[in-house]
């Protein structure tokens, strides 16, 4: 009876365990880009050099990783701007105030090249400089 007991007490810490786990992988909560230090500071037209090089190289230095990238905006719409035809900068805000043919450093964390479009695309931007 007691082995019985004891194992079902064994059995839900267990259970409970693993939920607890899985809830905090699974709702864990976004990084938060603004707050975090850039791991590296690149120029577009550099980190794009470097993707093409070795992509796999370039991802060990750069992927998921907090970076500063300084370029020409060449493309901009509400939520994106495209620095020198390479680099993809998703924002979780809409853009306002930032003309095309601006050079900023926006600063977010990469997720990777993209080899269809051939940019290197990064999310969670924020713009830390914008020079006139």
């Amino acid at each position: 009876m007691k082995k019985s007991i004891v194992f079902v007490i064994v059995l839900l810490l267990m259970i409970s365990v693993g939920i607890y786990l899985y809830y905090g992988v699974v709702f864990k909560e976004a990084r938060n880009i603004a707050l975090e230090m850039p791991d590296s500071n690149i120029t577009a037209t550099t980190l794009l050099k470097e993707y093409d090089a070795n992509p796999k190289e370039a991802d060990l230095v750069y992927l998921n990783k907090t970076i500063e990238i300084t370029g020409l905006i060449t493309k901009k719409t509400d939520s994106v701007l495209i620095l020198e035809n390479t680099v993809f900068c998703l924002f979780t805000k809409k853009i306002k105030n930032i003309p095309k043919n601006n050079i900023v450093t926006i600063k977010g964390k990469c997720i990777g090249y993209d080899d269809l479009f051939q940019e290197v695309k990064l999310d969670q931007c924020i713009i830390s400089k914008q020079n006139n």
